[in-house]
């Protein structure tokens, strides 16, 4: 379905002469050819819909960090054209989740797998991923679970 959403985009960036975005949405697709060829390699399918989700946070990840070394280094143009490759990557995720959503997704996925402590994040965390890959920020939803499992254990 995402696969098919990046050639279409492709297409219609094409036709419009959006370099910027044809740019960035041909990044993604060889990004995903090369994700795909490594795991021919290793005899897996291709990468599945949450890996490519996975993939695209990573790249904004990426992004953003990059972003940040420009800006540091008085390099803003480079900057801005790093947030708007964060702001096209982004329109391919789902919406992400609010602060809200994000700890009543935790506390339900605590619950679930009956974490009692701090020992018990990566089960969390897993729980987490399997359940809503794309619509939420592992960084802060991390450190989030750590603290609520702090208070458990």
């Amino acid at each position: 379905m995402l696969r098919a959403r990046l050639t279409t985009e492709m297409k219609e960036a094409m036709k419009a002469g959006d370099r910027e975005r044809l740019a960035t949405v041909r990044m993604i697709q060889a990004a995903l050819k090369d994700r795909d060829i490594e795991a021919r390699g290793n005899g897996k399918e291709p990468i599945s819909e949450d890996e490519i989700l996975s993939l695209l946070q990573k790249m904004i990840k990426q992004r953003t960090e990059s972003a940040g070394v420009y800006e540091q280094g008085g390099r803003p143009e480079l900057a801005a054209n790093e947030r708007a490759e964060i702001a096209i990557i982004e329109s391919f995720l789902p919406k992400q989740m609010d602060e809200a959503e994000t700890q009543a997704a935790i506390d339900a996925a605590i619950a679930e797998t009956g974490a009692a402590g701090p020992k018990d994040m990566g089960k969390v965390i897993a729980a987490l991923k399997g359940a809503y890959a794309g619509r939420m920020d592992f960084g802060k939803a991390s450190g989030l679970v750590k603290a609520a499992l702090a208070a458990k254990g």
